[in-house]
C-alpha cells in the first residue's frame, strides 16, 4: 500500500481494492505460487486473527498491525490455495465479530460461510472479437432476457452449474432474437429466497452454480455468440448477518451511523453512507472489478429511488451524497468503456436520471420504464368491455417517452407475490388471454424503447415465477404454447431485423400515432420509422370485428401485412399464406393525405410493411 492508494481509498476514488485487501497468491516470475497474503482493513479492531481450515480455526496465526489506520497483515511463505480462511476480530470493546472476507473471490456453498483462497487470475478469454466490435446501444436492438439463473433449468431438481447452462442458453437466446441477457445478482448472498438482492460479498460469484472461472465460461461462451451479458446490482444495501460487511469490525464502518436512515426495515437491510470515501471506494471498486475480471457488459441498478431519497421517501428529502456517487460512478464506468449499459431501476419522476452529468444529470444511459409496464398490464388487466375507459393508459406513456433513454421493462418483479404470470393477467378464456398476451407482446416490441422481459413470459407461462423450481418447460409440450413461442420468435426477429422498430426510440421522428383516440372500439394504430422504412401497427383490444377500419397514413403506397397475431401458427384462425395487402387510398383520414382499409378481426395485432409509390 502506497500513499496514493491510501488517499484514494479514504477520498473515495479508489477502484482497485480488491488488488490489495483480500487474499492473494504471490507468484515467482515463472507463475509458480510461492506466497499467500490476507490483507483486511478493520480500524476499530483491537485484534485480528486469521481463523482457518489449516488452524482447525483457532487463533494460532494472528495478524500483524502494519498501519494506525487500521490494516492488518499475514503472509504465508507457501500457496494456501483453495484453504478455508475468516477473520476473527477482537472490537475495541472486547466483543468478538467472525466475519469472511468482504474482499474474497471465492466462498463456502451457503449454508456454510467461510472465504476461500482463490487464484482468479488465469482465466484464458476468447471474446476479442466481441469486446472489440460491440457497439453503443443507441439506435441498436436491444432485447434483454432477464433471468434467474437457479430457476431457469434445472438438474434432478437442483441448480446446474454455471458452465453446464451455457450450450442450452446459448441456443436459446438466439433462437429468441435475445440480444443480451440480465442475470438476477450473482455475487454471493446467503438466502436462496432473496433472489441475490440482500450480498453479502461483491467480488464473489456466488458459489451455488460452481466457482468464478465456471461463471466466466459462461460469459466468455455468450461472447462468442455474439450475446451481452448485463447483471442486476444493489448499490444501496447490505444484508446484515453476522458474518457478513455489516458492522465489519464492530462499528457501522461502511453504513450509517444513525439508525433513521441505516435501516431498512421493509427488507431488514442496512443502507450504505455514501458520503464515506471508503464506501465509496468499496462499491466503486466492486463494479470496476467485475467489469475487469468477469467481462461484463453493463449493470442494472436495484431500488434508484431509495439513493435519491432517503429510505425512497422525497418527504425525507435527497440524498445528496448518494447522487452524487451515482454521478461520479458513472463517469468512471463510462470512462472504462462508454459502450456499457447502466441503467436505473427508478420509480420516481426525479428528472434527467439518464442525462449526462455535464449536463446536470444522474449520469445513467437507461432507466427502466416503470410507468409503461404499470400502465399497460393494468390496462391488459381490463375486461375488454371496460378498456374504453382506460384508453390513455397506452397512449400516456408517448408524452414522456423521449424525457430518458427508456427500458421497458416486464419483469421478475411483475410475476411474482401473487401478481399472477403475464398471460394470467389477462381476462377470458385460455384462447382469449393467449390472444391478448399477443397483443400485449406485439406491443412491448413496437413501442418505442428497448426491451426486457423476464424468463418464460416468451412462451407464455401460466405460473407466476418460483425461484424454487425451473420454468414451465412442460408447457411447451402443449400446442398453444408451441404456438405462442412461435409468435415470440417471429415477432422478436421482425423487431431485431428492421431498424424502423429500434434505431429512433429515443426521438420523435421515429414514431407517429394514426389512430389515438377510438376509445370507443378501443383500435390503436401507430407508424415506427426509419430513415428508408416504415411499418404500420395496429392493435384491437376487443372482441369485436372491424371490416375495412379506416387508418390515415403519412405515405402514399402498398402496405403488406408482416404479421398477424390471429394466423392459425400463432394460435388464431387466418390463413398466413393469405395476408392483406393494402395500396393506400388518395382521401383524407384524420389529418393524413392517405388512408388504408385493413379488416381488423377480433383480439388482434396486426403489423404492415410500407412500400413507397
Amino acid at each position: 500500500m502506497n500513499a496514493h492508494f491510501l488517499e484514494t481509498f479514504f477520498n473515495g476514488q479508489n477502484d482497485y481494492l480488491h488488488k490489495h485487501l483480500g487474499s492473494h497468491l504471490i507468484k515467482n516470475e515463472r507463475g509458480e505460487i510461492v506466497a499467500t497474503e490476507f490483507l483486511v482493513y478493520a480500524p476499530h479492531a483491537k485484534r485480528v486473527f486469521l481463523i482457518a481450515d489449516f488452524n482447525h480455526f483457532s487463533e494460532a496465526n494472528e495478524m500483524e498491525k502494519i498501519s494506525h489506520l487500521g490494516f492488518f497483515y499475514l503472509r504465508f511463505n507457501h500457496s494456501l490455495e483453495w484453504s478455508m480462511y475468516k477473520y476473527k476480530i477482537y472490537d475495541k470493546d472486547g466483543n468478538v465479530h467472525v466475519k469472511n472476507d468482504p474482499f474474497g473471490y471465492f466462498h463456502e456453498v451457503r449454508p456454510a460461510t467461510a472465504t476461500k483462497v482463490y487464484n482468479i487470475d488465469d482465466y484464458h478469454w476468447n471474446d476479442s472479437k466481441w469486446i472489440y466490435e460491440k457497439k453503443k446501444p443507441y439506435q441498436k436492438p436491444l432485447l434483454i432476457y432477464e433471468m434467474h439463473l437457479g430457476s431457469w433449468q434445472q438438474k434432478f431438481g437442483t441448480f446446474k452449474n454455471y458452465n453446464e447452462l451455457a450450450d442450452d442458453l446459448i441456443a436459446y437466446l438466439k433462437k429468441h432474437s435475445f440480444t443480451h441477457v440480465e442475470f438476477l445478482p450473482v455475487y454471493e448472498h446467503p438466502l436462496d429466497d432473496s433472489w441475490g438482492y440482500q450480498g453479502t460479498n461483491f467480488f464473489a460469484a456466488t458459489s451455488r452454480y460452481g466457482s468464478p472461472k465456471d461463471l466466466m465460461y459462461l460469459i466468455d461462451r455468450l461472447h462468442q455468440a455474439g450475446i451481452g451479458v448485463l447483471i442486476d446490482w444493489v448499490l444501496g444495501h447490505i444484508c446484515k448477518d453476522s458474518h457478513g460487511l455489516f458492522k465489519f469490525d464492530g462499528s457501522y464502518l461502511y453504513e450509517y451511523d444513525d439508525n433513521l436512515r441505516r435501516e431498512n426495515l421493509d427488507w431488514g437491510t442496512a443502507n450504505l453512507d455514501f458520503s464515506k470515501g471508503i464506501t465509496r471506494s468499496f462499491m466503486k471498486s466492486a463494479l470496476t472489478f467485475w467489469m475487469d475480471y468477469f467481462h461484463v457488459d453493463g449493470f442494472r441498478i436495484d431500488a434508484v429511488s431509495r439513493l435519491i431519497y432517503y429510505l425512497g421517501d422525497p418527504n425525507k428529502g435527497t440524498n445528496q451524497e448518494a447522487i452524487r456517487f451515482l454521478r461520479e460512478l458513472g463517469l468512471h464506468l463510462f470512462h472504462k468503456d462508454d459502450r456499457i449499459l447502466f441503467m436505473a431501476e427508478d420509480s420516481t419522476d426525479y428528472a434527467k436520471v439518464t442525462h449526462p452529468v455535464s449536463e446536470g444529470g444522474l449520469g445513467f444511459n437507461y432507466k427502466w420504464n416503470m410507468g409503461f409496464m404499470n400502465d399497460t398490464l393494468s390496462y391488459f388487466k381490463d375486461d375488454p368491455i371496460y378498456r374504453k375507459y382506460n384508453h390513455h393508459k397506452i397512449t400516456f406513456g408517448m408524452h414522456y417517452a423521449y424525457s430518458e433513454n427508456f427500458i421497458l421493462p416486464y419483469s421478475h418483479d411483475e410475476v411474482v407475490h401473487m401478481k399472477g404470470s403475464l398471460l394470467n393477467k389477462m381476462p377470458g378464456s385460455l384462447e382469449n388471454k393467449l390472444s391478448q398476451w399477443r397483443i400485449l407482446m406485439t406491443l412491448f416490441m413496437t413501442h418505442p424503447g428497448k426491451k426486457l422481459l423476464f424468463m418464460g413470459s416468451e412462451f407464455a407461462q401460466r405460473k407466476e415465477w418460483n425461484f424454487r423450481t425451473e420454468i414451465e418447460w412442460e408447457l411447451l409440450a402443449f400446442e398453444e404454447h408451441q404456438k405462442a413461442n412461435k409468435y415470440f420468435i417471429d415477432l422478436a426477429r421482425l423487431y431485431k431485423n428492421n431498424t424502423p422498430f429500434y434505431k429512433f426510440d429515443h426521438e420523435s421522428r421515429g414514431f407517429e400515432w394514426l389512430v389515438v383516440d377510438d376509445k370507443d372500439q378501443s383500435v390503436f394504430a401507430y407508424m415506427r420509422k426509419s430513415n428508408r422504412a416504415a411499418y404500420v401497427v395496429v392493435l384491437n383490444m376487443t372482441p369485436n370485428y372491424h371490416e375495412f377500419y379506416r387508418i390515415g397514413v403519412p405515405f402514399k403506397g402498398e402496405y403488406t401485412e408482416v404479421l398477424n397475431s390471429n394466423y392459425s401458427i400463432y394460435g388464431g384462425w387466418l390463413d398466413v399464406s393469405k395476408p392483406q395487402v393494402l395500396e393506400s387510398i388518395d382521401e383524407q383520414e384524420l389529418g393524413f393525405s392517405q388512408h388504408i382499409r385493413p379488416t381488423i378481426t377480433p383480439f388482434s395485432a396486426m403489423i404492415f410493411k410500407l412500400q413507397k409509390k
